[in-house]
């Protein structure tokens, strides 16, 4: 029998003085990598070939993917994305950029030992692939994957998990891991939630009715089981309860729907036609599923559905941004971080003082004497 070569992946060029980290794979959806009708087709026909996303047998799907969504969708998609992409590219990339690095300062002040933060995104770039394997030469022997989706679902947080196992399955050394599945009912989360609206009724006055709007989904999924709808039903009134709104003071709606089968209702466009009808003529609205600003929530939300409402008589209509980068909402993630990183040694002050302490150049003389290169 003759040897089967693997295609595992090892740690190039490892060096033995080099100390153990531990890594935070700050994990969102992603944007195609430009605003044109060709980058945004190759996006979406990654999203939405994810079984996770459509689930439809692949056959059919493929046909209808690619013999009419990626015929027709791409061209108008990209003309929405030209109505909020900048210098900085997409929205969504940019801030998860300045998040990463806002999350990185936080958690070296509040870490007594080394750590690392890298960006990734589901679909597009920087990949989750590649930034698994920054975390790999950072020599991270600990993992955290925090995807920044407050409320579970299986069509993005299982999404990411799937991904992170994917590239998991090539790699030699494997490091410890552990998985943030949900943080929709997190206090500081609530809390900078909270804050960012208070902040808004108080700069536009208090609308008639404050509308949590979150992605829909196929109702399907919730019937099948997935939590997604109840958790964001609790985000909402945690946070409404956090602000001392009554009940008749806010409600929740679901956005994006994608194809013609029944997704969770109310859908936010319909409410927003309505509501002047009843009287409704001044809203506020926040999307807190979203934790980054990006096309559901600035063009959307921000432009499409500011128009219908107007349209439909509305008179004031106030979008309450996404918590991006604000400090509240990162210190929520780092103490999200920080509890589930407990256990592992960088969160332990006498390992690390020993850790650093330890006699770097030794350790590299006794890996050279076993072999080793460096």
């Amino acid at each position: 029998m003759g040897l089967v070569m693997s295609g595992f992946h090892g740690i190039k060029d490892y060096d033995h003085k080099q100390m153990p980290c531990t890594g935070v794979l700050l994990c969102n959806l992603g944007s195609p990598d430009a605003a044109t009708p060709a980058a945004v087709r190759r996006f979406l026909a990654e999203f939405l070939w994810d079984p996770r996303v459509i689930e439809m047998p692949r056959p059919l799907w493929w046909l209808i993917l690619h013999g009419i969504v990626l015929r027709v969708r791409p061209k108008k998609s990209a003309h929405a994305y030209q109505t909020i992409w900048s210098d900085e590219g997409s929205p969504l990339t940019a801030i998860s950029k300045r998040q990463t690095e806002a999350l990185q300062k936080v958690l070296e002040a509040r870490i007594p030992g080394p750590v690392k933060v890298e960006m990734a995104m589901r679909y597009g770039n920087p990949s989750i692939a590649n930034g698994l394997k920054k975390l790999q030469q950072a020599n991270a022997s600990r993992i955290l994957v925090l995807p920044l989706y407050p409320q579970y679902s299986a069509t993005t947080t299982a999404s990411i998990f799937d991904a992170v196992v994917d590239e998991l399955k090539r790699w030699r050394l494997l490091p410890e891991m552990r998985f943030v599945n949900h943080y929709h009912d997190d206090p500081l989360f609530i809390q900078a939630l909270a804050n960012s609206i208070d902040e808004n009724l108080k700069a536009e006055g208090l609308p008639q009715k404050l509308i949590f709007s979150f992605h829909g989904m196929p109702k399907r999924n919730l019937m099948q089981g997935d939590p997604y709808f109840c958790e964001c039903q609790k985000t909402a009134r945690l946070t409404a309860e956090r602000l001392g709104l009554s009940e008749n003071q806010w409600m929740v709606t679901f956005q994006s729907r994608f194809g013609k089968q029944e997704w969770l209702k109310p859908y936010t466009d319909k409410t927003l036609e309505l509501l002047p009808k009843d009287g409704i003529k001044k809203v506020a609205i926040v999307c807190p599923a979203f934790s980054a600003d990006c096309l559901e929530t600035l063009e959307e939300i921000a432009i499409e559905n500011r128009d219908i409402f107007l349209g439909a008589g509305g008179e004031s209509f106030s979008y309450i941004p996404a918590l991006n980068d604000r400090p509240d909402h990162i210190d929520a993630l780092a103490e999200l971080a920080i509890r589930h990183m407990q256990g592992w040694p960088e969160l332990d002050v006498e390992w690390n003082v020993s850790h650093a302490n330890r006699d770097a150049e030794a350790t590299l003389a006794r890996a050279k004497a076993l072999g080793a290169k460096s």
